[in-house]
């Protein structure tokens, strides 16, 4: 196992005055800028790290090197990145060699010259060949593609050897089939490589929750009020999230009423009304390049009935008995247990609703986890992992209905929650148990 595998205490910060490291506690969080009179995160450690690991995974694998289109992957082994417009259209792609530093292919005009003037740590940046839309030069476009790849792989003496490829459509296949490469699938290379956070990772994981708590905080306390559109909470959400810095929102979900089950996962002009139940779903890319993916549900100005608080209990209490089992030496398996039995058996696939799934440079990445095929195929569960899971109280006949999302990091000590905007005390205070052992010591979520 390497250094990067290994979360080892000389790679966390640390120190005899607090009680565990500083990365792995949600209150101690740094400021987004960085100065020069604090070690806040190390962006040239953050890129070195990254590419470490992804290399480490190519000799894994056996590969010569990875060719990569996936703007997230192009991103966490590069550290480029120009906007999210760019990450699943197949305009540009980086070539990793397996003993040589990156070659990124940027669009041309600003983009490349962008790129040579953002880009200090990449030395060798070339003309992308798009083929995307190109009509009848797709086949010519996509062989230059091809050509500029394999250029890069003979001046690293691996162009006769295993070439990992993360994602490709149709077009892109058979062009580089036609250069003579031997393509191996490299998407569970980057998945493997990106699904254990580096200290650097986890500090920017740590900020983006603190600013998803914040919003989310105003969403239910500040813009919630009968009459507004969901729509409204959603662009407060927006003009929030991008005044702090965010490098890209999301769909920010707002779901009201009847509009709640079943679930719709968007936002409209529907108005609020009193004795609604709203769910809000906020998905970001936080400073620096990592999301906060998290729900809340709440009551718009009335008293929850009965029922709305027994489902509130049950979403609530299968989200932590499926949080306490993201320890070290568990399995997927031992989380999808705990979550009731949904359409994710009845169907043999996966909701999304009663799901856990690792987030980091991207809102998928690295595993998810459901009662689809958890239970009977489960993966290991590792210190350094992270992720958003997520619980839903849907049923037929209702109304409306709760839903609840919390972020959690996985440390060697067990699940550490990240997410600490509280819950409505309406729904938590007539709750009938509270024995959730591991929560005393979570801030913002000990026992009533």
């Amino acid at each position: 196992m390497s250094d990067n595998d290994r979360l080892s205490d000389d790679r966390l910060r640390t120190h005899d005055f607090i009680s565990e490291p500083h990365e792995y506690n949600p209150r101690r969080i740094y400021s987004k800028s960085a100065t020069d009179h604090l070690g806040q995160v190390d962006f040239n450690r953050l890129r070195k790290d990254r590419l470490e690991k992804t290399r480490e995974r190519m000799e894994e694998e056996g590969l010569g090197a990875l060719l990569l289109f996936a703007g997230e992957n192009i991103r966490y082994a590069t550290g480029s990145y120009q906007g999210n417009w760019k990450y699943n259209i197949f305009i540009r792609y980086a070539v990793i060699p397996r003993d040589g530093d990156p070659v990124l292919f940027e669009t041309v005009g600003s983009d490349l010259i962008r790129s040579e003037i953002d880009l200090p740590w990449i030395d060798d940046v070339r003309p992308a060949m798009t083929w995307r839309w190109a009509e009848g030069a797709e086949p010519m476009m996509a062989e230059k593609m091809a050509d500029s790849v394999v250029e890069v792989l003979e001046d690293h003496d691996v162009a006769d050897e295993p070439i990992g490829v993360d994602a490709y459509d149709q077009t892109a296949y058979e062009a580089l089939q036609d250069a003579g490469l031997q393509l191996e699938n490299a998407w569970n290379v980057m998945s493997k490589a990106r699904v254990r956070k580096t200290p650097d990772e986890l500090e920017l994981l740590k900020l983006s929750a603190s600013y998803g708590d914040g919003a989310m905080w105003r969403a239910m306390n500040e813009w919630t009020k009968p009459g507004i559109p969901e729509k409204e909470i959603t662009a407060k959400v927006n003009e929030y999230l991008y005044s702090s810095g965010f490098d890209h929102v999301y769909d920010i979900i707002v779901a009201s009423g009847g509009r709640t089950n079943p679930y719709g996962r968007w936002a409209t002009d529907k108005i609020l009304r009193q004795g609604d139940l709203v769910i809000c779903d906020i998905n970001a890319v936080g400073p620096g390049g990592y999301f906060i993916d998290y729900v809340r549900t709440w009551k718009v100005d009335a008293d929850p009935t009965d029922e709305e608080i027994a489902l509130y209990e049950q979403c609530y209490d299968q989200l932590y008995r499926a949080i306490e089992q993201l320890q070290p030496g568990n399995t997927t398996k031992d989380v999808a247990e705990e979550f009731r039995e949904y359409d994710d058996d009845e169907h043999g696939s996966v909701s999304i609703q009663q799901a856990a799934h690792s987030i980091g440079i991207s809102l998928y990445e690295g595993m998810w986890m459901s009662r689809a095929y958890s239970l009977d195929y489960p993966a290991d569960i590792e210190e350094g992992m992270y992720f958003a899971i997520e619980t839903f109280a849907g049923h037929e006949d209702l109304d409306q209905t709760v839903r609840l999302e919390e972020n959690v990091m996985v440390t060697d000590e067990g699940p550490v929650i990240t997410t600490l905007c509280e819950h409505p005390d309406y729904f938590t205070d007539h709750f009938d148990h509270r024995d959730y052992d591991f929560l005393q010591d979570q801030p913002g979520h000990g026992p009533a």
